[in-house]
């Protein structure tokens, strides 16, 4: 079975100026309800269950790496130990994703490792990505704080996880892409000016300044409202 796993703890975003609270997660357990169509199983690791539907299950965030601040606590969801609490297969979304459509055919992909592509910063999006549990442990084997953070920034590669994600893997890993059904909120639709998602559009990652819970945004784009719920 597949599990969809999320991630919540006690952070604020500068850039978005943004909380992440149970609602978040919450929401986003209601849109993979909806146009999820396999079995699965939704977990939420978190440093603070409390809110979070009875439905959810959640487990306990570790402290590895959590100093550094980012994501880069998220990187041990690379660790071989990951297939006894998470399973043999799961798949990790952001919690700021607005899902429009089925998401069926991006989940039974069948490579041991897919993530989505970059439309920013090469090579690749760390909102959404799944995996065999263990199938590329060097991510979290070989990870130093100091040594993989001045890799990535020689690279030019931006974020925490995601940067080392692409710096340990190179560019060649398969992607999901638009042709999945996959837009990024600011490049697809802020900075073009549109007020609509892309046609065949079945999810909207909201990497960059914007989320979806901000009432700005659910006034200006309503079908933003519409779906986050």
């Amino acid at each position: 079975m597949l599990r969809v796993i999320c991630w919540k703890w006690g952070r604020t975003l500068p850039s978005k100026k943004v909380t992440y609270h149970a609602t978040h997660v919450n929401v986003l357990y209601r849109m993979v309800s909806r146009h999820l169509h396999i079995p699965y199983e939704f977990i939420c690791i978190t440093d603070d269950p409390s809110g979070i539907l009875p439905e959810i299950r959640t487990l306990p965030l570790w402290d590895d790496f959590r100093n550094l601040g980012g994501c880069y606590v998220r990187l041990k969801a690379f660790a071989s130990e990951m297939e006894e609490l998470l399973g043999p297969r799961f798949v990790s979304m952001d919690l700021d994703t607005v899902i429009l459509d089925d998401i069926t055919p991006l989940f039974t992909r069948t490579e041991d490792f897919i993530i989505c592509e970059s439309v920013h910063w090469p090579p690749y999006n760390g909102s959404m990505f799944m995996m065999n549990a263990g199938s590329r442990r060097q991510v979290w084997e070989t990870f130093s704080p100091k040594a993989s953070r001045a890799q990535c920034k020689a690279l030019g590669y931006q974020g925490t996880d995601q940067a080392w994600i692409g710096a340990c893997l190179g560019p060649k890993e398969t992607t999901w892409t638009t042709q999945d059904g996959i837009f990024s909120f600011t490049k697809h639709i802020a900075e073009p000016k549109q007020t609509a998602p892309p046609e065949g559009a079945r999810l909207i990652l909201f990497n960059g300044l914007w989320d979806p819970s901000q009432p700005v945004i659910q006034q200006r784009f309503p079908w933003v409202k519409e779906h986050w719920r």
